[in-house]
């Protein structure tokens, strides 16, 4: 079943196995070299690090394995940094602050890391796999990559985004279903109208484009792989199954509320960034919930939350923490990386000896 793919041709991996960039701290050095020293690609989630930041991790990457590696960032959004906060949702997360015992009405300095130094590090280290969120990479990215040989792989909620990644020249497509966690990578537009299931997404993108597709959405195990090469994907990118890892950066307390959870208990909130994002409920969701409409975009809120979050973890107070996960996150295991790659092999190849 691994024979003749061109994904692992490409990208000089062993299996067609890629773990998610998930941003924030979670894709550490060690997990990202961990999987790909296993065989699959590890993803650096980069999108809130700073240019040297990214430089500094990039280089203890490349200290830990000599296998390809993949960086993850977001395409940056305009937003206005003087756009006041409504009085209900400065009420309500001032109360939270009050709570965990910070002080009210923090002032940001920054609302997100410059992108042109973030790319500017991408392109001088010269990593190998380049993936991005949130919109279509500006054409001369998109060249200046290509010329250095990096394969360049774009996020896709509908079959439009799709068909507008494989226009805009990047070299396959991650096909995000609505069952997975963290961010939605919609752009065209970001509504509810996006929300596409994984096992209906990908058949849905593989027919309309002439590019290598990548499943990504509620797969954890050799299950969830074998259906999605079924539905026609190349690959399976799978960012909650290694959120519980131990080489994850994941605070202790979010990997256990990941572990413990059900099917049932997570939905898709703007609450903590400003973008529709899926994650655990919590008390931090339910109580900017009536507030939608007011709370402002990313990455505005995202910035302005991110005091709340930061004390949340130093307090083990998971009710205010950002637990981004997806519907299959009970089935996640506490294993070591490379244990994870080899145990979803075996299932994938236990589960396709069957069906033959």
């Amino acid at each position: 079943m691994w024979k003749d793919n061109p994904i692992t041709a490409r990208l000089q991996i062993k299996w067609p196995l890629i773990q998610a960039g998930m941003a924030g701290g979670t894709t550490t050095p060690e997990l990202v070299a961990a999987v790909s020293e296993a065989g699959g690609l590890g993803t650096l989630g980069a999108g809130y690090m700073s240019a040297e930041q990214i430089r500094q991790s990039i280089r203890t990457i490349r200290e830990l394995t000599d296998k390809p590696f993949g960086v993850n960032l977001f395409i940056p959004e305009a937003y206005d940094g003087e756009q006041p906060v409504s009085a209900s949702v400065a009420a309500v997360m001032n109360g939270v602050r009050e709570g965990l015992g910070i002080p009210l009405d923090p002032v940001v300095a920054r609302f997100a890391e410059p992108f042109e130094e973030q790319m500017a590090v991408v392109l001088e280290e010269q990593v190998p796999v380049f993936s991005f969120t949130f919109g279509v990479l500006e054409p001369r990215w998109l060249a200046e990559l290509k010329q250095r040989g990096v394969t360049v792989i774009g996020t896709a909620t509908t079959v439009r985004e799709a068909v507008a990644l494989e226009a805009s020249g990047v070299d396959m497509i991650a096909a995000q279903g609505t069952e997975a966690g963290g961010h939605r990578g919609s752009f065209l537009p970001d509504s509810p109208s996006n929300l596409v299931g994984t096992m209906a997404l990908v058949p849905q993108i593989v027919d309309r484009v002439n590019i290598p597709v990548i499943a990504a959405g509620g797969i954890m195990d050799g299950r969830g792989m074998v259906a999605a090469f079924a539905l026609g994907a190349q690959a399976v990118q799978m960012g909650t199954a290694f959120l519980t890892c131990v080489e994850s950066g994941a605070h202790p307390a979010y990997k256990r509320e990941v572990r413990e959870t059900t099917d049932e208990a997570t939905v898709i909130t703007r609450a903590f960034s400003g973008k529709a994002a899926r994650g655990i409920q919590n008390e931090f969701m339910t109580l900017l919930a009536p507030l939608d409409g007011e709370l402002p975009p990313y990455p505005v809120q995202n910035a302005l939350t991110r005091d709340i979050r930061t004390a949340a973890a130093k307090q083990d107070r998971t009710e205010f923490l950002s637990l981004w996960a997806g519907q299959a996150a009970s089935l996640s295991r506490g294993l070591r990386a490379a244990e994870l790659v080899a145990k979803l092999v075996e299932e994938a190849e236990h589960v396709y000896g069957k069906l033959r």
